[in-house]
């Protein structure tokens, strides 16, 4: 649309300027705009469609035919947010047929080259649970040290607080989840199973580490 060749907000008539449009919808170059434009929204509408028959076909259960239309997806419309979308739902499936290599395969790929930095914080933190439940522990918790969590710090918090848990580290594991849970980002993460965590751990007397007291100068 128009709009989207101007700054936020501002009007194509704006007092005591040309707009900036009125170039690039007549002459030749008008006409390339144009038809660079409607190519755009073709490849949108084709994405949205192939995206959709892959949803359609996990609901069916044919992760067959989802996998092919996901690398359609990735290979016609890699600059889409459906290949990430795909992927994701790829992945989805996968940890629901307890496939797990082929969910960190789909969410690796989402982790690395999506262009969106929330999709890629998401698969992320989506990774770290199935490292986990691969047993790879350690794994899990460098991926979600690699990087700042961002808005993502609650579930990034219950997963490093999972795999704290699964190495015996029940003090660290409550620390994580009571600030998983302080995180004050209503409808971010689902307090529920959480608070169920907090007091499995408190009804085994298990506390928070202490704070490291700070060591006084010694005097000249």
């Amino acid at each position: 649309q128009a709009t989207l060749l101007g700054g936020a907000g501002e009007s194509m008539n704006s007092p005591g300027r040309v707009p900036f449009t009125y170039y690039h919808r007549t002459g030749p170059v008008g006409a390339m705009f144009n038809a660079w434009q409607a190519r755009k929204e073709a490849q949108a509408v084709q994405a949205s469609d192939t995206y959709e028959q892959l949803v359609q076909a996990l609901e069916r259960k044919d992760r067959t035919r989802g996998n092919t239309l996901a690398d359609e997806l990735r290979r016609d419309f890699a600059s889409s947010p459906y290949a990430d979308q795909a992927d994701l739902a790829l992945a989805r499936a996968a940890v629901e047929a307890n496939e797990l290599p082929k969910a960190a395969e789909r969410l690796t790929h989402v982790m690395i080259e999506s262009k969106d930095p929330q999709l890629r914080l998401l698969a992320r933190v989506r990774l770290a649970r199935v490292q986990l439940a691969q047993n790879n522990v350690d794994t899990a918790l460098t991926t979600l040290a690699a990087v700042e969590p961002g808005a993502f710090a609650p579930q990034f918090a219950e997963v490093r607080g999972d795999a704290l848990l699964s190495k015996g580290e029940k003090s660290a594991a409550l620390a994580e989840y009571l600030r998983a849970k302080g995180a004050k980002l209503a409808g971010v993460i689902d307090t529920n199973p959480l608070d169920l965590k907090i007091a499995d751990l408190r009804a085994q007397g298990v506390s928070e580490p202490k704070a490291a007291t700070p060591t006084a100068a010694k005097p000249r």
